[in-house]
């Protein structure tokens, strides 16, 4: 194991600053970040992230605090909570500058709660837990699209296709439109990623506007003939007489259509990469739901999906002993770190179900906890299982490689021949 003196290669560390300069493209961290994680876990869990420019928590009851503490928030004291743009001017960003100002995701009370206790009527009436046999007869229908005694990429022909059709058919969009929306989301979340160029940011512009523009066209359709979908729930929740506005509605809606499968998708694509890594029949993991449900949690935090959450701090606060942040600055918040921590964690880079302490911050925290969280572990549940049970002489045709997309964490493609 390495030690606190002995830092991987591609990363330089400042001990009396505690500054730290680690390229989020370097080919060794894109393909395992853990190492790093593990070394500045015993270093210093709080340090200066120089490129990115602000201070980043790994440690697990840290990052735990500060996803629930009121005193930091994703809204910017400024404005539009965005500060990495190629140019002050964003202009050429005003149709995905409308997307965020509306967005749950990127706002705090009072505003935040009215629109997340909308929101989640309509996604809680939907009973997630009716979904399951829906979603384990879409598994099983994909898988018998697969082309005998040939590779498969999972990721193209299984993990990407069930979660955005179910999103689809929950909100009552068209599932053959589901290759679009895929397109348009991944050009959308483009924005997140660390390194942005203007023609990314001009790209994502285009997709947001194409994505409200194709979204007002089926709210209008469900204002004038309701239905039983998630759009029409939208349209109809109240709260002491409130209504989502269209600009909220539109926001929302895309909010939970990225949601919906982004994540999902890599997660699932990590999840099969660390089952396979196990060994052995890997229909014990799936002997029994809650066999299951253990995997899926321990999936969870093993190779989570996403890897930083950024949150900004609302007054003086000293977030580690001797850093002192001030209002309007960042800090990000490392999950996969945080899942990984020796301190919170019995053997952390061991895959092991049961854990007596198992947990993880790989949903989030606190008012931002994932909406869709509940759906997501149901549809990995069923595709993990359905899966492995199906196909268990599962074999990957080749080394799958994590795609150079921080801070998401999801492979390039997956491989696998039955």
């Amino acid at each position: 194991m390495l030690d606190a003196f002995d830092p991987p290669a591609y990363l330089a560390f400042d001990p009396a600053t505690r500054h730290v300069r680690l390229d989020p493209h370097q080919p060794a961290f894109v393909q395992n970040p853990y190492e790093a994680y593990r070394w500045l876990h015993g270093a210093s869990p709080a340090f200066f992230w120089e490129d990115f420019g602000f201070w980043c928590l790994g440690g697990f009851d840290s990052v735990n605090r500060l996803l629930r503490d009121r005193r930091f928030g994703r809204q910017n004291p400024g404005g539009i909570p965005d500060t990495r743009g190629t140019a002050k001017d964003r202009h050429h960003l005003k149709a995905f500058d409308a997307i965020e100002a509306n967005s749950l995701l990127e706002l705090e009370p009072p505003v935040h709660t009215r629109l997340r206790t909308l929101v989640n009527r309509a996604f809680v009436s939907r009973q997630v837990e009716r979904l399951r046999p829906r979603v384990e007869v879409l598994a099983n229908q994909l898988i018998d699209r697969f082309e005998p005694n040939a590779s498969v990429d999972l990721l193209t022909a299984y993990a990407a296709p069930l979660p955005i059709t179910i999103i689809a058919e929950m909100l009552g969009v068209p599932v053959e439109m589901g290759p679009q929306l895929l397109d348009w989301s991944h050009q959308i979340v483009a924005m997140y990623m660390h390194g942005r160029t203007r023609e990314i940011e001009e790209t994502a512009n285009r997709a947001a506007n194409a994505f409200a523009d194709f979204l007002r066209q089926y709210v209008a359709e469900r204002r004038r003939n309701p239905g039983d979908d998630l759009l029409s729930l939208l349209i109809s929740a109240q709260e002491d007489g409130q209504k989502l506005s269209e600009d909220e509605l539109i926001s929302s809606t895309i909010l939970l259509l990225n949601a919906g499968h982004e994540a999902t998708v890599h997660q699932a694509g990590n999840a099969v990469r660390t089952i396979l890594a196990q060994g052995g029949d890997p229909r014990r993991f799936f002997a029994t739901p809650e066999a299951t449900a253990a995997t899926v949690e321990e999936c969870l935090r093993f190779d989570a999906p996403l890897h930083m959450f950024t949150r900004y701090a609302y007054e003086d606060l000293e977030i580690a002993p001797g850093v002192v942040l001030r209002p309007g600055e960042l800090v990000g918040l490392l999950l996969g770190m945080a899942n990984h921590d020796p301190a919170a964690f019995a053997e952390p880079e061991a895959f092991r179900l049961g854990r007596v302490d198992q947990k993880n911050v790989t949903f989030g925290a606190g008012i931002h906890f994932c909406i869709g969280a509940p759906l997501a572990r149901l549809e990995l549940q069923v595709s993990l299982k359905t899966l492995f049970t199906r196909l268990p002489e599962m074999k990957l045709a080749e080394q799958p490689r994590f795609r150079d997309t921080y801070h998401f964490h999801g492979l390039e493609r997956l491989q696998i021949k039955a």
